[in-house]
């Protein structure tokens, strides 16, 4: 756990969040500015900066991060629609929180970024 972090603070349950699920590996919660009706962030439970950061012994819990998405999808009732998830790394790529996070996006049809 890293002491200034926002999102530790929240795993440790020093902060409020809103739990939607938490196991010990991994713990999802609302993101507070929504891009979509249903957004949650999943993040591990041990302290990482970034993907950047992640290493062989993290493949575990990474792959821990995406069945607790699947997980959730299911519980807010999105799973079967569809649904979105990215991990932000970096300023560039628009990472804000330096804690690993999956975001879980959904409950109305998203965008498709173009690319060139």
């Amino acid at each position: 756990m890293s002491d200034d972090c926002i999102f530790c603070k929240i795993v440790a349950k020093e902060i409020p969040g809103e739990i939607v699920y938490a196991d010990e590996y991994v713990t999802a919660f609302r993101d507070i500015q929504p891009a979509a009706p249903v957004h949650v962030l999943i993040v591990p439970n041990k302290h990482i900066p970034s993907m950047n950061e992640v290493d062989e012994e993290d493949a575990v819990l990474i792959g821990r991060m995406h069945l607790a998405a699947k997980q959730v999808a299911e519980q807010e009732g999105i799973a079967e629609r569809g649904y979105r998830l990215v991990i932000n790394t970096g300023d560039e790529g628009g990472q804000v929180v330096y804690h690993l996070h999956l975001h879980l996006m959904g409950g109305k049809k998203l965008s498709i970024p173009k690319y060139n």
